[in-house]
């Protein structure tokens, strides 16, 4: 389904916002769109980019707001609520990348990702997900970073999966706060609805617990792991993250 065409109804669905929003979005060039026979229409792989460049700048109260929604709409798809649990094991961590550049890191990131033997082209996701960082950067403030593909293929991975590295020293990543970023998770899902909700997850976690200063203070990939899963249960229970001892 990457060429499928979306009208004004199923793009509002897929993206969980009011049809009203998405005829304003599209009225303002706000959205990627055109019109064919007076009736507007949505190119799937342009809106997958919209959407997560979108979501990577929401402030924090609509975050909450569709990531919610998107939890719904993702259940069936997924055995647990938590997400870092079922698609992160602590093997996918590497606690000391060596990369001392934006291009260096985003090599070192997808050879972690190819080590879990679930990558079926590395220098196809390795292009694609330079092709994103050439679109917009994406590091959030606070020293992280949510890698992904261009666009979302079913057949680039044989299975949904994260891999999050932390680099030994900062690199300079276009973050909005001008900080450099040190945290990098590469997101890599099959489905394109579950990558946008692992993304709005992700950024949730960021916003809303301490999960950036634990990640940074760990010792090792193990406690690291006990981190991602702590912020997640927290999150998902309604609460605050306790910071890091």
């Amino acid at each position: 389904m990457p060429h499928r065409i979306f009208n004004c109804d199923e793009v509002a669905a897929y993206l969980h916002l009011p049809r009203a929003d998405i005829e304003r979005f599209a009225k303002g060039g706000e959205i990627p769109c055109e019109r064919r026979g007076g009736r507007l229409v949505f190119q799937r792989s342009e809106i997958d980019a919209w959407a997560s460049q979108r979501i990577l700048g929401l402030p924090q109260n609509r975050l909450a707001d569709y990531h919610q929604k998107a939890t719904r709409a993702t259940q069936a798809a997924l055995a647990k609520d938590a997400l870092v649990a079922e698609l992160l094991p602590s093997d996918y961590i590497e606690p000391a990348l060596t990369a001392k550049t934006r291009a260096s890191v985003l090599r070192e990131m997808v050879a972690l990702a190819d080590r879990t033997g679930l990558v079926l082209d590395a220098r196809d996701l390795q292009a694609s997900v330079e092709a994103r960082e050439a679109l917009c950067a994406t590091a959030v403030p606070g020293g992280l970073a949510l890698l992904h593909a261009r666009h979302q293929q079913p057949y680039r991975f044989e299975g949904s999966f994260l891999v999050l590295g932390r680099t030994l020293q900062g690199i300079h990543f276009s973050a909005p706060d001008g900080q450099p970023t040190r945290l990098f998770f590469l997101i890599c899902c099959q489905d394109d609805r579950l990558h946008l909700h692992t993304l709005a997850r992700l950024c949730l976690l960021a916003v809303k617990t301490e999960l950036i200063a634990q990640l940074l203070a760990a010792p090792g990939r193990d406690a690291m792991h006990a981190a991602l899963v702590a912020a997640e249960a927290a999150v998902l229970a309604g609460k605050k993250a306790a910071p890091a001892d």
